[in-house]
């Protein structure tokens, strides 16, 4: 399973436009997870703030569809499964209220962002129940991993500082 960056297709006329940002049998016909049962938002006031890198362990995996519905961010993720050749490797895209997309990330990625605008809001759809128990995450500059934050940190919570650098 890839991450893919979905791109809407607006149909406009004078109002404005209308777009699909989600089908179900289009995701099914990809092969790609199709069923969102969680749907979160993540708000963050401060320009700056960095949110990451955070996972779930098996067997609560989870799939994402994250799109910055306000302001912009720079997303990141980065593929944990040992046995994919892109292990290890991070992928960055800018999200955005003005590009409309969504990155869909498959479970086994650990996801992170930094807002790139004073209050900046993400939508996720996910594909199972949160368990607290099963929450980890990876120090968000461990060399492993390598993410370039085009930033400086204004916020980072306690608890993803304390995360541990991950062992490859």
């Amino acid at each position: 399973m890839r991450a893919f960056l979905v791109e809407i297709e607006p149909r406009a006329d004078e109002r404005g436009f209308f777009a699909r940002t989600f089908c179900e049998q289009e995701f099914a016909e990809a092969g790609l997870v199709n069923r969102f049962p969680q749907a979160s938002v993540s708000y963050n006031t401060k320009r700056g703030t960095v949110r990451g890198m955070h996972f779930q362990d098996d067997p609560h995996g989870e799939t994402k569809l994250v799109r910055c519905v306000a302001g912009a961010v720079h997303d990141v993720i980065v593929d944990l499964r040992k046995d994919q050749p892109s292990y290890g490797r991070s992928i960055a895209v800018e999200l955005s209220a003005a590009n409309r997309c969504a990155l869909y990330i498959p479970k086994g990625f650990a996801h992170g962002f930094q807002s790139l605008a004073d209050h900046s809001e993400l939508l996720y759809l996910i594909d199972v129940s949160y368990v607290a128990d099963a929450a980890r995450g990876v120090r968000w500059n461990d060399p492993f991993i390598d993410v370039k934050w085009p930033e400086p940190i204004a916020v980072i919570s306690d608890r993803d500082l304390a995360f541990a650098d991950w062992v490859p």
